[in-house]
């Protein structure tokens, strides 16, 4: 099962699916319920948009003959942005580790985030999203672009 779950100014809507072995999704259940916690897309009303989510949730899992357990969710506004950044790092032994990646990615987020608070969700561009989008990570060991970058060898690692 997937679900979609679209919070909006008017309504929220949960739409359950069952993947195919093709890879086509065919929609099991629908669920929608008013929504008058919202306001221009933020939160006004924390207690109505909770119900409003319940509701359509409950309604979805009826109609679907299921317990829904997690959902992608779609948000909106013109309080979400997103941004690009590089990061750029030492490797301690001079052979790329999971650490290296992962200081790389944190280095590039402190760079660009101005206050923690302003940080809900942080996505490096890479892994199942490049058979979306043609862009991907782009990492430099040493200033040269590898594919992979883990178990390269070299003194820095960049993206």
């Amino acid at each position: 099962m997937i679900v979609g779950l679209d919070i909006g100014t008017s309504k929220v809507v949960a739409v359950v699916g069952e993947v195919d072995t093709d890879g086509t999704i065919d929609i099991v259940g629908i669920g929608s319920h008013p929504s008058k916690g919202l306001k221009k897309g933020v939160v006004v009303n924390i207690e109505s948009t909770v119900n409003a989510i319940q509701r359509a949730v409950e309604e979805a899992e009826l109609m679907a003959g299921c317990q829904i357990h997690s959902v992608y969710v779609g948000i909106a506004g013109n309080h979400i942005r997103s941004m690009n950044s590089h990061g750029i790092v030492a490797i301690k032994d001079g052979e790329v580790q999971r650490a290296d990646i992962d200081r790389v990615t944190d280095a590039t987020v402190r760079q660009s985030v101005a206050s923690p608070d302003d940080l809900s969700f942080t996505l490096p561009f890479n892994g199942w999203l490049s058979r979306y989008y043609p862009r991907r990570l782009r990492y430099y060991v040493c200033f040269q672009r590898v594919q992979r970058p883990f178990c390269s060898f070299g003194h820095s690692l960049n993206f």
